[in-house]
């Protein structure tokens, strides 16, 4: 559980969305995009700080109009996590989201027009320290690499995506990350693996449209997995039609799963069965509710039998064996106590919550002695 992950990133330049590193060693940032009407200041920040608590390290923000991005400007003010606006058509927009501190914009070059408005759009974002995301859709291909290619194909995703690239070259603007999504896995993949060969640019990674909670989770789990086990990918979203805050938890889950970020409980649990000495899906859905505040990185295991149970509390900071007359605790891989069953999920709690407060405070006290 505490081995570092295999996977050996591929190489990309640093740039920084406000105060989070994207790309070169920094680790994968997880964002979100809000669904707030942005007019709707109190409602939005409200969202924001949610998707924040979450985990979230950088939120979208959709900047439709002049008016919305007079709104972002007072939401900026009132949150703390760096915000990217979402501006499509007018370069305007751009402009003024970047006078009102924006710490990154998310344009289509194709969409926004003549070459001096995206000329304007990056020389407002150099002048204000401020990247860049070209973002090509699948859905929202240029007119001529529609008729060339007859239909979207990995192909003209980066065709698309080198054409930006190329005019910011000639533009000598170079902090800028690229997303090529689609929301079919094959198409995606195939274009994200072409684009990481030709740039050396941070890729912010995505299945576009990806569907509901469940099936949207396990088509992104699939083309982001696939992505992330080569290497590729310095920031992603998880796009999902639900609450955005589920998008920073599986996000986030994907990351822990190849051990490419270590935030919060990674949970280790077994599926039940007629062996369990205690309920596992009721004590596992309770804990994971009771337990979302904690950020820090934990390993627990939650197995309801001896088959299993003692091999893997041996691998996890806290492991629960389902055992009888009482289920055995491990803390850090040693026989500890024993819990039964009436109140198992309060005791186990505050078990994980002492684990995490002791955890903090070496964390905290090793800062202390560095300093």
């Amino acid at each position: 559980m505490h081995a570092p992950s295999p996977i050996k990133r591929r190489f990309s330049r640093q740039i920084h969305v406000g105060n989070v590193a994207v790309g070169g060693d920094a680790p994968i940032a997880v964002q979100s995009m809000t669904n707030t009407n942005t007019l709707d200041v109190d409602a939005t920040v409200a969202q924001i700080q949610q998707l924040e608590k979450a985990g979230a390290d950088i939120v979208r923000v959709s900047v439709p109009d002049m008016d919305a991005a007079e709104s972002f400007g007072k939401i900026k003010q009132r949150v703390d996590v760096p915000l990217v606006a979402d501006i499509h058509f007018d370069y305007k927009i751009a402009l003024r989201v970047a006078e009102l501190g924006v710490d990154c914009l998310r344009i289509n070059p194709g969409n926004i027009g003549r070459e001096d408005r995206v000329r304007a759009v990056v020389n407002a974002a150099r002048d204000n320290g401020i990247p860049i995301r070209i973002g090509v859709n699948a859905g929202s291909l240029e007119k001529d690499l529609q008729k060339k290619y007859g239909e979207p194909t990995p192909a003209a995703l980066v065709e698309s995506a080198m054409r930006h690239i190329d005019y910011l070259d000639r533009l000598d603007f170079q902090e800028f990350k690229v997303s090529v999504k689609a929301s079919d896995v094959f198409m995606a993949v195939a274009a994200y693996r072409d684009l990481a060969t030709r740039i050396e640019q941070p890729l912010h990674l995505g299945i576009t449209e990806a569907g509901g909670l469940r099936s949207g989770t396990v088509k992104s789990s699939i083309g982001l997995g696939m992505l992330l086990m080569d290497g590729i990918g310095d920031t992603i979203r998880v796009s999902l039609a639900a609450d955005p805050v589920e998008e920073i938890k599986v996000g986030f889950d994907m990351l822990k799963s190849l051990r490419l970020r270590a935030k919060g409980i990674n949970f280790i649990a077994c599926p039940s069965c007629s062996r369990q000495n205690f309920d596992v899906i009721s004590t596992m859905n309770q804990l994971e509710e009771r337990l979302e505040d904690v950020m820090t990185p934990l390993d627990v295991s939650v197995i309801g039998c001896v088959v299993n149970g003692p091999g893997e509390a041996k691998e996890t900071d806290i492991g629960l064996t389902g055992g009888s007359p009482a289920n055995l605790v491990y803390i850090d891989g040693k026989p500890a106590s024993k819990l039964r069953n009436d109140h198992l999920v309060d005791d186990l709690e505050k078990l994980i919550r002492e684990k995490v407060r002791q955890k903090q405070q070496q964390e905290d006290d090793m800062i202390a002695r560095s300093v």
